[in-house]
This record gives structure tokens, C-alpha cells and sequence, in this order.
């Protein structure tokens, strides 16, 4: 009889052409004359979440869609190396100091955090899948990892974990053994193994409304966390929506309203307005501490304004 993860495997192999219909909910939201259209919430979330799903998105390294330019707040760190057998399942990850918004000269600044983002599903092979997601060699990886690293540091600065896809199933592997770590995860995996309810107060979870796992979440229990639905990407395909780079611009770009960090990489990094946001005369970000008019209404359908990122859609 074949697993239920064995089934995921096949089922999400299959699904390239399936598309999500465009969500106007946003349009219809109590913020229409807030920056972007944004509600408050949203917007002081993504200010801190930004930073870890920038993380996330260079966990893939060598990949086309990191960012190149530099990244105010976060400062790469030489990682124990990952062994041969370890990088032949698929498992990687990258390591950062994270520093106070505002912070970037180099000189006497000091950590507020240290960041370890996991890398997602490469699909190079079916590594990923299978020592991810059909087996559990990655998530004893990542425990065993994080142990590792935090022993390197004898010092007092707090731990964020963080990854997208799988990467965030990882995190939240390493969330529930360890209750004093904060975790942020995007577009994340349901397949985790751990107590749901365990350290659930410090998890923090982005998702792209209709985007790829989210139809396997159905069928299994998420880890209990703070969740956030967003809608950047209207009438992308399910598979277009799990991307992490544009869920990281579409983040970027909503801190960029009130943080400078993130307005310098809007402006650096090619970061484009999210294909929901309302339109405006000039196709940059309108910045720090903007007002509407007139009320932003939300598009439920893309318009021919695209980034690279998503000229393949």
C-alpha cells in the first residue's frame, strides 16, 4: 500500500499545470487608504519577517534568483561544512548575523540575532524529496546541525531558524526542540514529525495564497504558528506561487513603507511593486512614511508590468 508521503511525491510531480483563480479579498479589505493597501499588521509583520525570508532565499545558493547586492542587515558567516553524505540528501543551509535596523557601517556593530536558514527543495533530483520528505535524514540533519552550530558561540545572541519549502520544515523541526528559538518559515512543507503545539508562540509563518504545498496542508495538521496569507502573485500558477524570491521582494517591498533596510534593497536588489499592489503614475516605491489619496485597490488580475523573476510565467 503506498504512503501518504510516498502519494505526496507522486501528486506533487503532477501538478505543473494546475492555477489558482484570482483573490480579490485584499482588494476588498479595510485598508484601502493605507500604504499599498496594506493593512497595519501586515505591513509591521512583514518588517520583521523580511530579513529571514532574505535568508531563506540565499540558503539557495548558487541559484540565479539571490540577490547580489549588498544586504544591509545581515552579515553571511563561514558554516560548519556539510559532509559529502549529508550534502548528497539534499541538506544545506547558510548562517548569518543579523544586525538593528539602521545599522550598516561595519564598525562596533553587534548581532541582535543570529540567523541559520535552511535550504529548500533544489529539484536537481529527488534527493530533496526523498531524504526530506519520504524519509527524516534531513530533519536529523537540521537538529543535529543546529546543536552543532549554536555550540560554536559562546555568547548570549538569540537564535532564528528559517527556511522555505522544505527549508521551513526544517525550521520547524528545529523550533520544537528548541523552545528558545524564534522561527520564521515561507511557503512552508506540512511533512514535519514534532509536537504541533510545542514552542508555537515563537513560530512565525508566510504563505502565498493558493501557492503549491498549500494543498497538501490540508491533509495534515500545520504546526501551530502565526500565520500570514498573502496574495502578491493573482493568477500565477501554483507552482509559479511557491517561489521564494518573489515572496521575498513581495515582503521587501511591503517593509520598504516603513523601513529604510528594506527601501535600500528595493532600490538595489531589482525589487519590483508586487503584480497585486495598487497602480501608481510612477512604478518605484512610493517610500518611507507614504500616504495614499485615494483609496489602493488591490488588482485581482496581473497587469504586463513584470520583474525578470517572473517573465517566464
Amino acid at each position: 500500500m503506498i504512503s501518504f508521503r510516498a502519494a505526496f511525491a507522486l501528486l506533487f510531480l503532477m501538478l505543473s499545470a494546475c492555477v489558482t483563480f484570482p483573490d480579490i479579498s485584499q482588494s476588498r479589505s479595510p485598508c484601502r487608504m493605507e500604504p499599498g493597501g496594506w493593512c497595519s499588521f501586515v505591513r509591521e509583520a512583514a518588517v520583521e519577517a523580511y530579513p529571514y525570508a532574505v535568508a531563506s532565499l540565499q540558503a539557495y545558493d548558487g541559484d540565479d534568483d539571490l540577490y547580489t547586492a549588498s544586504i544591509p542587515m545581515l552579515e553571511p558567516l563561514d558554516a560548519l561544512p556539510v559532509d559529502e553524505d549529508a550534502s548528497d540528501k539534499g541538506f544545506g543551509y547558510v548562517l548569518f548575523n543579523q544586525f538593528a535596523p539602521g545599522t550598516s557601517e561595519l564598525e562596533n556593530r553587534q548581532p541582535i540575532a543570529r540567523v541559520l536558514a535552511f535550504r529548500g527543495t533544489d529539484f536537481d533530483g529527488f534527493s530533496d524529496i526523498f531524504y526530506g520528505s519520504l524519509r527524516n535524514d534531513q530533519i536529523n540533519l537540521a537538529v543535529e546541525t543546529f546543536a552543532a552550530e549554536a555550540a560554536r558561540f559562546d555568547d548570549s545572541v538569540p537564535w532564528v531558524v528559517t527556511g522555505h519549502s522544505l527549508g521551513g520544515a526544517l525550521a520547524t523541526e528545529v523550533s520544537v526542540a528548541n523552545p528558545q528559538v524564534r522561527a520564521f518559515m515561507f511557503n512552508t512543507s506540512p511533512f514535519y514529525g514534532g509536537d504541533a503545539m510545542s514552542n508555537d508562540v515563537r513560530r512565525t509563518v508566510f504563505n502565498e495564497r493558493g501557492e503549491l504545498l498549500r494543498r497538501f496542508a490540508k491533509f495534515k495538521s500545520a504546526p501551530a504558528a502565526e500565520v500570514y496569507t498573502i496574495n502578491c502573485r493573482p493568477g500565477a500558477s501554483a507552482i509559479k506561487k511557491h517561489s521564494m524570491r518573489l515572496l521575498a521582494d513581495c515582503l521587501t517591498w511591503i517593509a520598504a513603507y516603513a523601513d529604510k533596510d528594506a527601501l535600500q534593497m528595493v532600490e538595489t536588489q531589482g525589487v519590483v511593486r508586487p503584480r497585486v499592489e495598487c497602480k501608481r503614475d510612477n512604478p518605484g516605491h512610493p517610500g518611507i512614511d507614504h500616504r495614499e489619496i485615494t483609496p489602493c485597490v488591490h488588482q485581482s488580475r496581473p497587469d504586463k508590468e513584470i520583474s525578470p523573476h517572473e517573465a517566464d510565467d
